[in-house]
């Protein structure tokens, strides 16, 4: 099973290299990882996406909460939440294809963000499904370049990861 953490650290170099190296150490992968600043600038969010059972999730918790930058965690797998990727797409393009490719952009609402004479580059959010669903869509086209992110994901309603509660939480 898939589990996704959303950890918030210290924003200070080294953090992400200190838990990615908990991970390898004890020979877990990173399904997926995306980080960035929250709003307030000393503190740095990680939304982790690592397979394994409770076990494996226990140990992960455990030795993450033994390191000194990181705040505090949180398995939001069951909790309702809100979850979306990003993917840049560059694909061949010529005078023939390019009305195609820009229909299924259409379809799935994807945004060009960028024209070429022989290609044109496509930005998608949405979840790993559809994602995926659109990069197989582009391939016959000739994907030259793709870069996707890892997974970010915030909770539902009123909840919140950070550190703050909110009055409707109290």
């Amino acid at each position: 099973m898939y589990h996704t953490l959303a950890v918030l650290v210290e924003n200070s170099p080294g953090v992400l290299a200190r838990v990615a190296g908990l991970f390898s150490r004890r020979g877990y992968n990173i399904d997926s990882l995306a980080v960035g600043r929250t709003d307030n600038p000393a503190i740095s969010r990680m939304t982790i996406v690592v397979e394994g059972d409770e076990r494996v999730l226990e140990q992960v918790s455990k030795q993450l909460h033994k390191l000194v930058d990181v705040i505090k965690i949180s398995d939001i797998t069951s909790s309702p939440h809100v979850s979306r990727e990003l993917v840049l797409i560059k694909v061949n393009a010529d005078t023939g294809t390019r009305g195609e490719i820009m229909q299924i952009a259409q379809i799935f609402r994807a945004a060009i963000v960028d024209y070429g004479h022989k290609s044109l580059t496509l930005e998608l959010t949405g979840n790993q499904e559809k994602i995926s669903a659109f990069e197989e869509a582009l391939q016959p086209f000739g994907i030259k370049e793709l870069v996707r992110t890892g997974k970010v994901a915030m909770l539902r309603g009123t909840k919140c990861t950070n550190i703050a509660k909110t009055k409707e939480e109290d």
